[in-house]
């Protein structure tokens, strides 16, 4: 369970530092950034929620509907929002760069919140999955080497496939990593803002131009 509440925290407190949100809401925003194959139930988003409240990360108070209006439910809806203290362990959450960050569990949520973290956590981050999946096709291949001859056409095309995926992952890494060098080469120094770009690469969105890297690539 502790697992899961790793992704489940960060992505909860990244949503809210956005805006306010009631339950029902964040479910729909977790199920979108988590995505449709960990479909995100009540029965763990709330006592997420609970402890997130008791460490005073968040908190939440009653809707108060507009005068005139009946109230749609029985049930009081709960509307949350980062506390001081949220914000300060968010942004440690997103100043972080450790393994943790690159692994499959937690690399997609720490993706969907880039735009709130700073450009060179973001090239580490990059720069560790794309080692981290570096080191798993290699081992994928000797594997896929050793034991092709003892396996059937699905299991074959199989383990081809997994290789594909994870060859694609790591093209798309390169061009993301690529850009962000790319930009940070781009930003003057002690102005915040970016400069004018010398190449497409540093004028486009990043994922854009991973995208477009990507596509030159292969």
């Amino acid at each position: 369970m502790r697992g899961r509440s790793d992704v489940l925290e960060p992505a909860i407190l990244g949503l809210l530092h956005e805006s306010p949100m009631h339950g029902y809401e964040l479910r729909k925003r977790l199920n979108l950034v988590l995505g449709s194959f960990r479909a995100l139930s009540y029965g763990s988003l709330y006592p997420c929620l609970k402890s997130l409240v008791d460490r005073n990360w968040i908190v939440g108070s009653e809707l108060t509907p507009l005068a005139g209006h009946a109230v749609a439910s029985k049930r009081a809806r709960i509307v949350y929002q980062l506390t001081a203290d949220g914000k300060e362990h968010l942004q440690q959450v997103l100043s972080s760069s450790g393994p943790a960050a690159w692994e499959d569990e937690n690399f997609d949520v720490r993706f969907a919140f880039f735009a709130q973290t700073d450009a060179e956590t973001r090239l580490r981050i990059l720069e560790g999955r794309r080692s981290r999946l570096t080191e798993r096709l290699e081992t994928v291949r000797q594997s896929f080497a050793r034991t092709r001859e003892r396996m059937d056409e699905y299991t074959l095309e199989l383990q081809r496939h997994g290789l594909e995926q994870v060859e694609r992952e790591v093209r798309w890494l390169d061009g993301l990593i690529d850009n962000e060098r790319g930009v940070r080469r781009a930003r003057p120094a002690g102005t915040g803002q970016p400069a004018v770009a010398d190449s497409p690469a540093a004028a486009t969105d990043p994922v854009d131009a991973a995208r477009t890297t990507e596509k030159e690539r292969g």
